[in-house]
């Protein structure tokens, strides 16, 4: 891919972006594949040095607030006819119903989908603070004369404790999981809100 054709295609996939902010990313992309021109490579070199396209628009969407592009996607291209002023006050209750609605379950998934992490992590509190109560009273149990409790509480507590390293990783699996999917949710929305632009004629 030439240098042309990477900035006709980096320019077509954030066209939903603020037009500033379109030409601030692929001045940054340009000036780095002119310094990879300059350093004695191709220019094919050079842009595939950068990345994959998908990727780069990834990241450039991520970086960007939420807000910045959800304003200039409702911001009007020209001037409401009376007519259609009219049917969007007509249909605002159904649509921002539908809105809320939607806000709402997504948000609650989220939540529960959270949930689910910190509860995981609450079982390893529990794995963490019984292993050594189990082990502590079985030491106790046995010089109290009790050899069969205290084989089982000690037995109880060192099972405990393989459980909570167990649980431990996978909390940790579990959070980093969470993480990333809720990174891909956010660029995901924010890519609703990019699209493609449409021209009109």
């Amino acid at each position: 891919m030439t240098k042309l054709e990477f900035v006709l295609e980096l320019n077509d996939r954030l066209s939903g972006l603020p037009s500033d902010e379109i030409e601030e990313c692929i001045g940054f992309y340009v000036e780095m594949i002119e310094d990879g021109v300059e350093d004695g490579i191709s220019e094919e070199e050079a842009v595939a040095r950068i990345g994959k396209i998908d990727e780069i628009v990834d990241q450039i969407i991520a970086g960007i607030p939420f807000t910045k592009i959800a304003k200039e996607k409702i911001k009007p291209k020209r001037r409401l006819r009376a007519w259609e002023i009219v049917l969007l006050a007509v249909g605002s209750p159904l649509w921002i119903t539908l809105g809320a609605v939607a806000f709402a379950v997504l948000l609650v998934l989220y939540a529960v989908l959270w949930t689910l992490v910190a509860v995981a992590w609450s079982v390893f509190a529990v794995f963490t603070a019984c292993a050594p109560a189990g082990i502590f009273f079985g030491v106790l149990c046995f010089t109290q004369g009790r050899p069969f409790v205290a084989l089982f509480a000690i037995g109880a507590g060192i099972v405990l404790v393989g459980l909570a390293i167990f649980a431990f990783f996978g909390c940790v699996a579990a959070t980093k999981g969470c993480a990333v999917l809720t990174k891909k949710i956010a660029i995901g929305i924010k890519k609703c809100f990019v699209g493609k632009e449409t021209k009109n004629g």
